[in-house]
């Protein structure tokens, strides 16, 4: 057996011997408990309570968020709708008009949104999917991607055609979606 491949096979004998050890941790934070302060982030401030907030994308400029927001994930009659709000968590605004929403999105001049909604096939939610064996993104035929001004006025619908049209994004320029 070459020289190289001697090297080779005891560097990877060692990395199998060392990375259980390696791995392993002692003391409280194994426990996945907090240890202190967070060490490389500063200024931390929760923007949103209640209910189930995701998807959160600044503005180009950094003034603004857009994000979804169930606002009550008990009830059947709640889903994700698309939600704006200046980046210190004031004058939040629902943008979008029913349905169920999902990626929300600035195109980079400020002056347009960017979502995906089911809105136009119903106002209400559409069925959930069942969660028996975990978490499940339902794929809605009837989702069609939407273009808006960030207060939601002047909607236009960018897709129609049948099936899951959602999760786009809008490239740099904003040119491209």
């Amino acid at each position: 057996m070459r020289a190289d491949r001697v090297i080779a096979l005891a560097g990877l004998m060692i990395m199998v011997l060392l990375v259980p050890v390696l791995g392993q941790r002692s003391g409280p934070a194994s426990a996945g408990r907090p240890t202190g302060p967070e060490p490389r982030l500063a200024n931390i401030r929760q923007l949103t309570s209640g209910g189930e907030n995701a998807e959160a994308y600044f503005s180009a400029d950094g003034q603004r968020l857009i994000f979804q927001l169930t606002a009550d994930p008990t009830s059947a009659s709640s889903c994700d709708q698309i939600y704006t709000m200046r980046a210190d968590g004031s004058e939040r605004r629902r943008i979008s008009m029913g349905g169920r929403t999902t990626c929300g999105y600035f195109y980079p001049d400020g002056q347009s949104l960017l979502y995906a909604s089911t809105h136009l096939a119903s106002p209400d939610c559409p069925p959930r999917p069942s969660f028996a064996r975990g978490y499940v993104w339902p794929i809605y035929a009837s989702y069609d991607i939407f273009r808006a001004r960030p207060d939601g006025s002047a909607l236009q619908r960018l897709t129609s055609t049948p099936g899951y049209d959602a999760e786009a994004t809008v490239g740099s320029k904003g040119r491209i979606v």
